[in-house]
């Protein structure tokens, strides 16, 4: 089929027709595949990722036009309350990612290797990622880590698995690295990009850089051909991504210097469910309108 015959913006899968709130039906939108991201980036366009652990986040995302959703290794310390990112497992990330993929229509789907789940060996890490595709249905995988895994990176692609590379700081490495730092200051900044660019030309379809100066991100931005994507690293990337718990307010406490808020979520829930409480204390709820006769 001629690429003319493919409906703008996305390319092939299953299409689905918008309609706005004007009632004027938008334009037929497919699945996002990581060709548009490249496609981004040689046109000087940006796109937005979020996380996402559930159906219901993923599917109203994927509505929003968020064009990349990613089910982090994060749902260690953002659901299930453990203080890092280290001890999720394999099988519990297949499960978060199946919620995901069956709420997106559109988005790219992209998980996380948990630790311990790739590191022994690029056969390991095929391994792990077919469970993830197979399994949690999803449509590439991040991998964390430098030059290290260029092999690994190599090996996955040509099994093909799409990966998506991730370096700077790197939360499975904290207890390395001495915490959550800012890595590439001063003389790092060369093996930042040197990491960067071995993985791209392995086969990575995206390099994503966390807590990195934004001026680091931009040369390796201008350093590979890949899009890339920034959390903590500046505006030069062509994609962004942000913890969606950070991003609309629902996590308590002080948030990190890269994060914006554009909503309260945890005051909003928090409102309602003493709202609930009250009326169920009252005796107000259930009313005759939530009852059957």
């Amino acid at each position: 089929m001629d690429n003319a015959e493919i409906p703008a913006p996305y390319g092939s899968g299953p299409a689905s027709t918008d309609t706005g709130a004007s009632g004027e039906t938008a334009v037929a939108r497919r699945r996002v595949r990581t060709h548009h991201l490249k496609q981004a980036k040689d046109e000087g366009r940006k796109f937005a990722m979020l996380t996402a652990y559930d159906q219901y986040t993923a599917e109203i995302f994927d509505e929003a036009g968020i064009e990349v959703l990613l089910i982090g290794d994060s749902a260690a310390n953002n659901v299930m309350g453990h203080a890092t990112t280290l001890p999720i497992t394999l099988d519990e990330m297949i499960v978060f990612a199946r919620g995901v993929s069956a709420g997106a229509s559109h988005a790219l789907v992209v998980c996380d290797l948990p630790f311990g789940s790739y590191e022994v060996s690029p056969a390991e890490a095929i391994k792990s990622s077919v469970r993830l595709m197979k399994e949690g249905l999803v449509h590439a995988v991040k991998m964390e880590g430098g030059k290290h895994y260029v092999d690994h990176v190599a090996s996955m692609t040509a099994a093909g698995i799409p990966v998506m590379a991730h370096v700077g700081f790197t939360p499975q490495s904290e207890h390395s690295l001495g915490g959550y730092r800012v890595q590439g200051r001063g003389d790092a900044a060369r093996a930042v990009v040197e990491d960067a660019v071995a993985l791209a030309e392995a086969g990575a379809f995206c390099v994503l850089m966390e807590m990195v100066p934004a001026d680091v991100a931009a040369m390796v931005d201008a350093a590979v051909s890949v899009p890339t994507i920034g959390i903590g690293a500046g505006n030069a990337t062509t994609g962004q991504v942000l913890v969606w718990q950070d991003m609309a307010g629902l996590r308590g406490g002080k948030q990190a210097k890269f994060v914006k808020q554009y909503a309260d979520l945890r005051t909003v829930l928090g409102n309602a469910a003493s709202a609930y409480r009250d009326d169920v204390h009252s005796g107000s709820f259930p009313g005759p309108e939530h009852s059957f006769t």
